[in-house]
């Protein structure tokens, strides 16, 4: 089966296995696992921020930053394509105690001006704007990527306003690639990042939340009420920092395999809209006259997992266990399905 529900479905691999099976232990609730310090270390040091702290979900990151960042009755500012706003079962509301305002965008993507005008006024009335967060890449922007000038940007606007600055980078290796620019020229930017080893990097559990030390502390303990102080986490702390070393480089050939699809897809009569595909997401809607669950029903028929994103939109995402004989197969069943029509 080639599945493109997500690049959440990858299976560890040997090597991955292996460096599980042979990572030192300790207590990570004691900050005593050995690995688990190194992965947050080598994290922080590599976004150019003070510490890291391992958590078992990017949601979970997200939140506790959110948390960190804010205080009941405040508001944070996002996207409204942003995950943590769709998908991540409004726990800044529920948990956080905070309101969310949506602004409009390109595919996801805010600019400074957008963010400048909706920051709140000081009155008794209002809530109190303390966070912008934003995404990168975006995934229901299909992968959409902010320019190294336009999250500084909206640093400067944050900045200016007392407004914290927090990334949820769940792609955020893959939007490193697409742009050019280094983690370390992100880091710096923002006064918090999640980074999710799940997705693209592969491994089978975790995010790792970076910033100052104060701020981290405070994640530590709101981490523990959330329920994810792990104890003996360092056999998957050592599958994310396989994954760093042996898996992002392989980023550059799920780019290169999403282009070879996006190509096919821009030739097949039966799509009306294809998002543009910078990184490893393909998003595309159907037309009116084709029926989305016969049309996911044939790619099951023929060993090809999808998932629906919404009415006749369709998403695929690749990953390092998707090969080139497998974007071949797709191709063709999908040039196929214009003559079942």
């Amino acid at each position: 089966m080639i599945d493109l529900r997500s690049d959440t479905v990858t299976q560890p691999t040997a090597g991955m296995l292996e460096a599980m099976y042979t990572a030192p232990l300790g207590d990570d609730v004691f900050a005593e696992d050995p690995s688990v310090i190194a992965l947050e270390c080598e994290v922080a040091v590599r976004f150019s921020q003070e510490a890291g702290l391992f958590f078992p979900s990017g949601t979970m990151a997200n939140l506790a930053a959110l948390k960190a960042h804010t205080q009941p009755f405040d508001e944070v500012l996002l996207s409204d394509l942003a995950h943590i706003y769709h998908y991540e079962v409004g726990g800044y509301a529920a948990i956080a105690g905070v309101s969310a305002k949506l602004l409009p965008g390109v595919l996801g993507i805010i600019d400074a001006h957008e963010v400048t005008k909706n920051i709140q006024p000081q009155h008794d009335w209002t809530t109190r704007t303390t966070l912008l967060a934003i995404e990168n890449t975006v995934n229901k922007g299909g992968g959409s990527v902010y320019t190294l000038a336009q999250m500084q940007a909206l640093q400067a606007v944050a900045a200016m306003h007392g407004v914290k600055y927090h990334l949820d980078g769940a792609r955020i290796f893959n939007a490193c690639l697409s742009q050019g620019y280094t983690t370390q020229q992100v880091g710096v930017l923002f006064d918090s990042i999640s980074i999710c080893f799940s997705k693209g990097l592969g491994a089978p559990v975790g995010s790792v939340l970076v910033g100052r030390f104060d701020f981290i502390k405070k994640c530590r303990r709101i981490r523990k009420a959330l329920g994810g102080g792990m104890r003996q986490a360092g056999m998957l702390a050592a599958a994310c920092s396989y994954s760093l070393q042996h898996i992002t480089p392989l980023l550059a050939h799920d780019h290169r395999r999403t282009r070879q699809l996006e190509q096919v897809l821009q030739q097949l009569s039966y799509i009306e809209i294809l998002l543009p595909a910078p990184t490893n997401i393909l998003i595309f809607t159907l037309k009116q006259n084709i029926d989305a669950n016969h049309f996911l029903a044939y790619l099951t028929a023929n060993n090809i997992r999808a998932v629906s994103f919404g009415g006749q939109q369709v998403r695929f995402v690749l990953h390092h266990q998707i090969d080139d004989s497998m974007v071949a197969s797709v191709a063709e069943v999908l040039q196929a399905y214009h003559f079942m029509n």
